[in-house]
């Protein structure tokens, strides 16, 4: 059985709400981030990365949000999850949730995670300052260009959905308003109404 390392809040619920849509089998083992839980020798052993998510499979440990909700998505195919057959398909969706990783993710990072980055108050307060700012560009090129609706790549749910409304659930702690974009606002609100996403929401320290 799988074992997803999880933290409520976190990017982890994409995950989460990929193994509930898949109905894969899985345990959870709530990680506490807000008592360092991902800095334990017993986590850093599993994650040296310190960082959730984090699936434990028969194979070994994954990480990484777009990778884990592939190998979700390549567990389950009758799901549907993913353009598992059609290379270019796959590799635009692959193209939208590695830009909300590497991208869309560390600008919100800057909010809260700063220190990653600087040390001087002056630096942590002017990123937090940069950050509504950043993350209302990064919505708008998704909003107006990368957004095929209903869902993000098209007519059919894929794990981008559930990655997309994660990040999603950060705006309002950012300072953004989530109703600045119509479609990815009712994409978010659609999103609310699966019963996989209840299922991961009912989940919390």
């Amino acid at each position: 059985m799988l074992t997803l390392f999880h933290a409520p809040g976190t990017c982890s619920l994409a995950s989460l709400i990929t193994l509930n849509e898949a109905e894969i089998a899985h345990e959870i083992h709530l990680v506490n981030t807000m008592v360092g839980g991902t800095r334990t020798p017993e986590f850093l052993a599993v994650n040296p990365k310190g960082r959730v998510p984090a699936l434990k499979t028969h194979q070994g440990i994954l990480t990484e949000t777009p990778a884990i909700l592939l190998y979700l998505a390549q567990v389950a195919p009758q799901v549907g999850l993913a353009p598992l057959a059609d290379p270019f398909a796959l590799a635009e969706l692959q193209a939208f949730n590695a830009y909300l990783a590497s991208t869309v993710h560390v600008a919100h990072a800057h909010r809260p995670r700063g220190s990653r980055w600087a040390d001087e108050e002056s630096s942590l307060e002017d990123m937090k300052r940069r950050v509504p700012g950043n993350m209302t560009e990064c919505f708008n090129l998704i909003e107006t260009t990368m957004f095929k609706g209903p869902w993000v790549m098209g007519d059919t749910y894929t794990i981008a959905d559930p990655y997309l409304y994660t990040i999603g659930t950060w705006l309002a702690g950012d300072g953004v308003d989530i109703a600045n974009f119509p479609r990815v606002h009712d994409h978010f609100k659609r999103m609310n109404e699966r019963a996989a996403v209840k299922k991961a929401l009912a989940v919390t320290t």
